[in-house]
This record gives C-alpha cells, sequence and structure tokens, in this order.
C-alpha cells in the first residue's frame, strides 16, 4: 500500500487558513482513492495518510461523511469508501409520475433520463438527489435503473388530505401528484386535524424499500373545499416560497416608499418624453413603458423604458438572495405569488402613472426596413404619461371606435404618440413575417370567478393589435439585449429555444404524410419551414389541430449563458430585458448591462451621463460562467415548477366547476389520443376530460400514434385528432383533478380536409404577419390510474405505459 502524507496535499495552504487542525482537502482525499484502485474504509485511509492523531482521524471521518452527502463517493455495505466514477453510478434527480413510476433526470445532462420502477421510487420522494446504475430496459427498451444510495432528501414536508383509517394512526394523501406514498400519521401527531381535512406535515421518517413514509402534522390548512384553499395546496405542494423572511422584510424597511431625489440625479431625465404603460385591465404592477417617433431620416426611435429593479436589489443582499429563490413572481387565477415584495413590485419599481421612476432604457433605431441599426442602454428617470390598457389603445387606434373617440377626446396629447406606436408595429410585423418567425396562434383563456370565489365562466382571452403592439417593442428590446451581452461577452442569462429533435420531427412528418401535407427542410427545417406550413393550413377546418402537433414537436425554451438561438422566434440571440419585477434572469441581465454602463471603458452602445460614478464591473455582475449555468437551470425549473402548480390549480377548478354538470351534453374536440382514450376539450368551455377506451363502442380499438388515432378493428369506426364528439359528464373526480365524459353520441364528426396530393415539400406563399411565437412546449396530458374492465387495445402493453409528465 502506498503511503500518503499530508505534507504532500497540494491544498493544505487552503485547508490551514480555514481550520486550526487542518484534515486533508478533499481534492486529496479522491486522489488517494483514485490511486488505492478499489473501496477503502476510514480506517484503512487513515491509515494510509499515516494519521494517528485522533482529531485528525476524525476530521476526515467527517469529511468522508460529507463528501458522501456531497455525491463525491459512495460507502457500500461494509462501510467502505469508493469513487463514484469507478462504480458505473449515475447521479440524478427524481422525477415521479402519479402513476408510481418515475424518471431519473441526470445531473450530465446525458439523454435520455433513466426510468425508475414503482418498486424503486418506494424508497425515495419526487424530488430526492440520488445514485443509480442502469440494471437493464423496460418494456419499451428504455434503460432502467437502480437506486443505489440516496444523496439528499429534499422532501421534507408535504401538505395533502388527512385520513383517519384507524384508533392507532392515520394517512395523509399528498396533493402532489408526483408524490403517490402514503405518509402515516400517528394520532398522537395528528394535530387535532378531522378526517378530510387538508394538513400540511413534516417527514420524521423517510421512505424505504419496505418502510412507509411517517409524518407530523404541524398545520391544519382547512376544509378542502374552502375558497382559495387550492392555491394555499399549490404553494406547498409545489415548495413555492410565498412568505418574505424577516431579514428582507428588515431590509424593506430602510428603504423608501418614494424615489430619493439623490437616486435621480445622474441619470437621463426622461420626464418630458410621453413615454406611457399598456397592460391588462386587472394589472397592478407596470414594468414596462414605449414611446416612439419617426426621425428626419424616416427612420424611427423606440424608447422601451424598463423599472430599475436593480438599483434597489444589489447582488449578496436578502432581497437578491429571495428574489433568486423565487426566480419568478406565479400567477394564480386570481393571485399573484410575487418574487420581489409589494413596495418594489406595486410601488417603487411600478412605473405608475405621474410619479418619478427609476428606469433603464433601451434606445433603439429601427431601419425602413424594421431592423435594429443602433441601440444604445442608460440609466433614466421618467414619469409616466398615463396608465394605459390594451382595450382603451386599442379604442384610440380605431378611429370609428365611439368609445375611441371620448378616450382620443381624453388622452388628446396621446394620440399621436400611440399612432406612432402603431405605425411601427406594422413595420416590426412585416420585418417579423420577412424573418420567418412561427406565428402559432394559440387560444389563453381566462377564468371569470363570481364573489364567492367559483368559476363563474371561462373565456378566451382576445387580442388586439395594442397587445400585439406592445409584444413587438418588447421583442425589439430584448433582442437588441441579447446583441449588446454578446458584443461585451457578458455572463448573463440568454433565453435559447433549440430546434426540434430528430425524434419529434419523425412523429410530426408521419402525423403530417396522413394528411397529404409536409414540412420542409429535410432533416433540418428552419423556423421559415414551420411558417410556411402554417400559412398552408390557415383556412382548414382542422387548422388547430394540426398547429397543436406541430408545437408538440417543438422544445421548451430555457435560461442558459451560452448563446444558441431561438428558433421559434427565428432571432440569432434572444434574451429577456423587460420584465425584472417578475423574472430573476431579467435582473441579472440589468446587472450586466449596469456593469458596462459604470464600467471604466466606454463604448457606443452605453450612455452615462457626465458626472456619474464609475465602477468595477464585478459590483454589479460578480459572477462566473459556471455560477450562470446554475442560476440558468435553476430559473428554468422555477418557470416550469410555476406553470406546473398554476395548471394543477386550474384544473382544480375546473372540475370544481364541472361537478354540478354531471348527466349534462356538451359538444367537444378530440384534443388528444392515447391508447386508454380520448381527451376531448368542450368548445363551450376549455375544459378537457377523458372518454376512456371502455367507454367507446364495442370493438377492438388499435392505437395508431403516428396517426394520433383510434381505430375499431371490426367496425372501423376511427376516433382521430381535431374530430367532433358529443359527451356526456359521467364523472368528476376532485382529488385527481379528472373529468370522464361518456358518449353522446357514437360517431365521431371529422374536421379535417381530404387527403390531396402534394406538389413538392412544406406550404408556399407570402409569409403572414402576426403577433405571437411560443418557444414553450404544451404540457402532454397524463394518463389516468388504471381502470378494470376489458382493455381493449390489442398493439401494446397491456397497461398503459410510462409517460413523462
Amino acid at each position: 500500500m502506498k503511503y500518503w502524507t499530508l505534507s504532500d496535499d497540494p491544498h493544505a495552504e487552503r485547508e490551514a487558513h480555514k481550520y486550526g487542525n487542518p484534515a486533508p482537502s478533499r481534492e486529496y482525499l479522491l486522489a488517494a482513492l483514485e490511486s488505492y484502485g478499489k473501496p477503502i474504509t476510514h480506517e484503512n485511509m487513515s491509515r494510509m495518510l499515516g494519521l494517528e492523531d485522533e482529531e485528525l482521524i476524525e476530521a476526515v471521518r467527517r469529511r468522508l461523511a460529507a463528501m458522501e452527502r456531497d455525491g463525491q463517493v459512495l460507502r457500500d455495505r461494509r462501510g467502505a469508501y469508493a469513487l463514484i466514477d469507478k462504480l458505473d453510478l449515475v447521479k440524478g434527480k427524481v422525477l415521479g409520475h402519479r402513476d408510481g413510476f418515475g424518471f431519473l433526470l441526470r445531473d450530465d445532462g446525458k439523454k435520455p433520463d433513466l426510468v425508475l420502477p414503482p418498486r424503486q421510487m418506494r424508497r425515495v420522494f419526487h424530488g430526492d438527489h440520488v445514485l443509480a446504475r442502469i440494471s437493464g430496459r423496460d418494456r419499451r427498451g428504455r434503460d432502467e435503473a437502480t437506486i443505489a444510495d440516496v444523496i439528499a432528501r429534499n422532501t421534507q414536508t408535504i401538505v395533502g388530505v388527512y385520513r383517519s383509517n384507524t384508533p392507532e394512526f392515520g394517512i395523509l394523501i399528498p396533493e402532489n401528484p408526483r408524490i403517490t406514498q402514503e405518509v402515516i400519521i400517528p394520532h398522537s401527531a395528528c394535530g387535532g386535524a378531522k378526517d378530510g381535512q387538508v394538513i400540511s406535515a413534516k417527514i420524521v421518517q423517510q421512505p424505504a424499500t419496505r418502510v412507509q413514509p411517517v409524518g407530523e402534522v404541524i398545520e391544519v390548512l382547512g376544509e378542502r373545499m374552502d375558497p382559495g384553499m387550492e392555491i394555499d395546496i399549490a404553494i406547498r405542494s409545489y415548495d413555492i416560497p410565498a412568505e418574505f423572511p424577516p431579514e428582507v422584510l428588515d431590509q424593506i424597511a430602510g428603504i423608501s416608499a418614494e424615489v430619493l431625489e439623490e437616486d435621480k440625479q445622474h441619470r437621463v431625465d426622461l420626464r418630458d418624453v410621453p413615454l406611457v404603460t399598456i397592460d391588462d385591465e386587472s394589472a397592478k404592477d407596470f414594468d414596462d413603458a414605449v414611446c416612439a417617433w419617426k426621425t428626419k431620416s424616416g427612420s424611427w426611435k423606440l424608447l422601451v423604458a424598463i423599472a430599475d429593479v436593480s438599483h434597489y436589489v444589489r447582488p449578496g443582499t436578502p432581497l437578491d438572495d429571495e428574489g433568486r429563490t423565487r426566480g419568478n413572481s406565479v400567477y394564480f387565477p386570481g393571485q399573484v405569488v410575487p418574487m420581489l415584495p409589494e413596495l418594489l413590485s406595486n410601488g417603487l419599481c411600478s412605473l405608475n402613472p405621474h410619479v418619478d421612476r427609476l428606469v433603464l432604457v433601451c434606445e433603439m433605431n429601427i431601419s425602413q426596413t424594421g431592423a435594429i441599426s443602433r441601440y444604445r442602454f442608460y440609466e433614466a428617470v421618467m414619469n409616466s404619461h398615463a396608465r394605459l390598457t390594451y382595450n382603451k389603445v386599442a379604442a384610440i387606434l380605431d378611429d370609428k371606435s365611439e368609445d375611441g373617440e371620448a378616450l382620443r377626446a381624453e388622452h388628446s396629447e396621446l394620440v399621436k404618440p400611440l399612432k406612432n406606436l402603431e405605425e411601427l408595429y406594422y413595420l416590426l410585423r412585416e420585418a417579423r413575417a420577412e424573418r420567418g418567425a412561427i406565428d402559432f396562434d394559440t387560444t389563453e383563456t381566462a377564468i371569470i370567478f363570481n364573489d364567492e370565489r367559483k368559476i363563474e365562466k371561462i373565456v378566451p382571452r382576445s387580442r388586439n393589435n395594442a397587445h400585439k403592439l406592445i409584444e413587438e417593442c418588447m421583442l425589439a428590446a430584448n433582442v437588441a439585449t441579447a446583441r449588446f451581452l454578446d458584443k461585451h461577452d457578458l455572463p448573463a442569462l440568454y433565453r435559447i429555444h433549440e430546434r426540434p429533435t430528430p425524434e419529434r420531427l419523425d412523429k410530426l412528418r408521419l402525423f403530417l404524410n396522413e394528411l397529404g401535407l409536409a414540412v420542409g427542410g429535410g432533416d433540418m427545417p428552419t423556423p421559415q419551414d414551420y411558417q410556411a406550413l402554417r400559412e398552408t393550413i390557415a383556412d382548414r377546418p382542422d387548422f388547430d389541430i394540426i398547429q397543436t402537433v406541430m408545437l408538440r414537436s417543438m422544445n421548451q425554451a430555457v435560461y442558459s449563458p451560452q448563446n444558441e438561438g431561438h428558433f421559434g422566434l427565428a432571432y440569432q440571440a434572444y434574451a429577456h430585458f423587460t420584465s425584472p419585477i417578475r423574472r430573476y434572469p431579467d435582473l441579472l441581465v440589468h446587472r450586466a448591462i449596469r456593469s458596462v454602463i459604470r464600467g471604466p471603458r466606454q463604448t457606443n452602445t452605453v450612455l452615462r451621463v457626465e458626472g456619474a460614478p464609475v465602477e468595477p464591473p464585478s459590483k454589479w455582475c460578480p459572477y462566473t460562467f459556471e455560477q450562470m449555468l446554475e442560476l440558468g437551470e435553476h430559473c428554468s425549473m422555477t418557470e416550469r415548477r410555476a406553470d406546473e402548480a398554476t395548471r394543477d390549480v386550474e384544473s382544480w377548478l375546473k372540475c370544481e366547476f364541472m361537478s354540478d354538470k354531471l348527466g349534462e351534453m356538451f359538444e367537444g374536440t378530440i384534443a388528444s389520443v392515447t391508447q386508454f382514450g380520448l381527451f376531448v376539450r368542450l368548445d363551450e368551455f376549455y375544459v378537457e376530460g377523458l372518454v376512456h377506451v371502455t367507454s367507446l363502442p364495442s370493438d377492438y380499438y388499435h392505437y395508431e400514434a403516428e396517426k394520433h388515432r383510434l381505430k375499431g378493428e371490426r367496425t372501423g369506426t376511427t376516433y382521430r385528432l381535431g374530430d367532433g364528439l358529443t359527451v356526456q359528464v359521467a364523472r368528476v373526480d376532485m382529488d385527481d383533478r379528472k373529468i370522464d365524459f361518456g358518449l353522446g353520441d357514437e360517431k365521431p364528426r371529422p374536421r379535417r380536409q381530404p387527403r390531396k396530393s402534394r406538389g413538392g415539400e412544406g406550404g408556399a406563399g407570402a409569409k403572414g404577419g402576426g403577433a405571437k411565437a411560443s418557444g414553450n412546449k404544451p404540457s402532454n396530458s397524463e394518463k389516468p390510474a388504471t381502470r378494470r374492465g376489458p382493455r381493449r387495445t390489442r398493439n401494446g402493453p397491456r397497461k398503459p405505459s410510462p409517460n413523462k409528465g
């Protein structure tokens, strides 16, 4: 055995600065393990290092334990430590599925993710960090994993419904669908909870292979049907921070509620420029203001002024730490969990009308062809000339509107600036069409509540030219921002949207082929190819369905310090600049920009007012590339978390809305086809439910995934994506957030054109203008729990196969 000595440790000096009696560094212990070549106990490691001092031996034990906790080494059943790399183990995060299995999302980012069977998921909770080894393949040929060790238990509290089962204990049924284990609650730890109430419990015994988790009640939230309970549950189930910690409140208490005069100094004064905010009627925070005018040369000047959040939220402060943890504001129906306290989000950093506010400005020159020819950023002080709404602006711009006449009289001094913005919008829209951005036209819905917070109706959100005008202004500012970041090589986050994967493209092509359609571009279609196809199908009755399948072929947009462009918007570089009140990546971008404005080197892309302080860039942007990578992953996660939580709340509310409509008949459209049935979206309410395959007319139904249809073997009856159906509300399950439909008539109503021979790949024609392109992938509906009764599909496994939720 080779003997190692502490004097050989290359990091001994660093350790000596930290500790009075320093232990060997982690790097040195890893090198020793590598040299030893096989698992080694703590005792033998101490011997190998020539340690005799009991304190040092104990320090090595503690360090090895910490390295095990952090996933650097693994300890076997004999207590011997080994390098992870030598054991062919994979580190990753557990992603639970409502049907009991799960996935391992690999830390190394490699794809595909590994499948965790139900027997493995019994050992862990969703969100735990584990070490696993590939142990075989499942029935679909995917790699399965066996958990070797749990590195970190990340579920410490669970919210759910309490059921008092026996005299000795009750159980907690988790509300988070990704946690499928029931938690035992001894009656001595039930906290006075009554059967059926919603509780929050601390986990006092984590799950194991043959051991159920045990918890104790820390809070009784109330009855399941209490108004607003669905949001309280979602906040706790998805670990969304809702209360600001004392240190944040202390910091806020020291901030003036008004903009200080000293803070207005050394900034460009825009208070006389007719900047206005344009938002929804219900908006409470206004973080962007716009203004545009035509220059003598015929080009355009566009100002996008954004609330200067980075002035108030400095790196390393409690406010910054909390903002980073939250990642973004979460917008539930009727309630917001803000990223920043209200003093900032609705006060100092909200561009309220007729008060001075600090802003960071992106000033752009737009050419006569709609291209950004020049841009620069600067700190400014502004005073919003009006708080306008989309509907008001649309009316002002509509010369034939009766409401518009009164509004034009009320805001006479703003009519010309608004007309300028409209003219610029048309120019930017034309440039967007020339660029070939994908112009998906999706329907968003709004939930309207009554006074008791019960759904009164669900309505589509209408989009007028005012919405589109603001969107184009924000897109322009975000593009200028991305160019700025790239030019100055700044550590910040881009918004990236990768091109579709080959697997998703194959599925899209198979579907399109059935309709006599194709997307151009071969194996590497461009946004222009997608947009050309969209224009080809624009007038088809099955337009919505084809567009849905096109959307599902897309990747989800994420944050990364590596610029990889934005496929959907057809930009070579794109970043988020316009919402630092509610998105932490935008705040990071503002800091990067300020580091140049205040930095020692001046450039024509920034303007610094004479007398403004010159400061080292690290004061505002103290991040390494590696830190920014972690921040990108974290912010992408918090964005997905918010999406999941809000979808969960909306699903519950829709179930409640449908619960008094049992037996009623509605017209609907098949929105998704699976081997276990049809998901149908009601045309009137935009609510989805399942027509289970066992509810279809008696036959054996073949599931043809590439054609998005179920086809009866004997009768030939085909149920296909996009077909119309009359359905009857059969069952509403509030706990599982599921609605079951039965068929009101047996025959589907096709909403598609017959197959036509195609003359070449993809569609042709002028690229239409539009306003919205989404980089986000719609979530796929999750399959239901297995039902009793015969399975009526013959191709594929008898039970539903795992699909990622």
